[in-house]
Parts: structure tokens; sequence; C-alpha cells
């Protein structure tokens, strides 16, 4: 018998592909634009009782749901190397130098390791979150601009939390540092993102 979702269900689904949603949000992408949301509400509600979501209250008055990280089982690291000994680094071990790097600092992550979905990195201590997405060295330059192009329009994409911190993180690869280098500033400045550049003794560097 094939099991019926229920709003829960639901509800950690959807924090899963896309955490930090209001209830409104929620209650928008789950049962129609416009719908009462006393429902999604109570769940919630519910929901932080039980240890499940966080619900934190933003700068801007608004009270966003975040799973927690035992909400549910995260997706083991799974992805084999097949990269030569002069290439660069692959996105999941930049994930991998990342999330190592954040959990020594105190942060708690969530990452989507492989081809999962949904946010590269997700990483959240105390009321601070940091959203990271993350692309691999490519094979040629025209695939490295088409890297950095498409990471800047997922991450833009990302942008539904007005108090989280945004940044991209790539190799660390002149390419990639002279294609961030002609990123206009006011870009930069109006967006937020900054770029971390990850090298292969593990070396990481935030560049604004």
């Amino acid at each position: 018998m094939e099991k019926i979702s229920t709003l829960k269900d639901k509800i950690i689904e959807l924090l899963k592909i896309e955490n930090g949603l209001t209830d409104r949000e929620i209650t928008d992408k789950i049962k129609g634009k416009g719908e009462p949301q006393q429902s999604v509400n109570v769940t919630c509600r519910n929901m932080e009782s039980k240890g499940m979501i966080k619900r934190i209250k933003g700068q801007d008055g608004l009270i966003r749901n975040y799973l927690d990280d035992f909400t549910f089982e995260p997706k083991q690291k799974e992805y084999k190397s097949s990269k030569s000994k002069n290439d660069g680094l692959s996105e999941d071990e930049i994930k991998e130098i990342l999330n190592n790097y954040l959990i020594s600092n105190g942060w708690n992550t969530q990452v989507a390791w492989g081809k999962s979905q949904g946010i590269d990195i997700d990483a959240f201590k105390g009321k601070e979150r940091w959203i990271i997405e993350v692309k691999g060295c490519g094979t040629r330059s025209a695939m490295r601009v088409n890297y950095f192009l498409a990471i800047l329009g997922e991450t833009l994409q990302r942008m539904s939390d007005p108090n989280a911190k945004y940044s991209i993180a790539l190799p660390d690869m002149q390419q990639y540092r002279n294609l961030w280098e002609r990123l206009p500033r006011l870009a930069k400045e109006r967006t937020g993102i900054s770029v971390i550049f990850v090298n292969e003794n593990k070396g990481i560097e935030e560049v604004k």
C-alpha cells in the first residue's frame, strides 16, 4: 500500500530542498498560494516542540523554519575520484574540506554529496546560517566559465533567507580568481555574495 504523506512529512521534504521558509511560504508551496496557514503553523509549532525543526525569528521580524540536524538521516558521502594527478579539486573534495573546516569551527552542517539535490552546504551556528554553493575544477577553460556563471545563478535562486550569509566555493585556480575579479564590485556589494577559494593543501581563503 502506498504511504500517504502527512503535512509533517511534506514540510520536512520541502525544508530539505529549501530550508528557512516561513509558515506563509510553506503554505503557499504545499497548499497553494493564499490558502489559510493555520494548519501549517500548528504543525510547525508541534515539530519544534519535538525538536524536529528550529523556528528562528529574523531581523525582518518573520519566523523561519529550519530543519535540525537529526530530523533525517544525512546521505552518506558517496563519490569516487577519477581525476588524474594534475587535475584540480572535484566538487565533492571541496565539500569535504569545507565541511571539516566548518565542523571544527563549531558549525552544524548539512551537505548534499554527489548528485544529491538541494543546497550544497547548509551550515548553522546558533542563529547564524551560511549557505555555500560549490563547483569543481572542470576540464576545460570554457567549462569553468560556465561553472562560474551557473554557480552565481544557483546562489541567487537560493536567496530566500534574508539573515543568511551566501558564498560560492571554487578551486583555487587563477582562471576562477580572474572571473571573480572581473565581476563588478556593485554586483558583489548588492548581493553580499563572497567567494571561497580552496586549494589542494586544504587551504581556505574567503574573498569578498
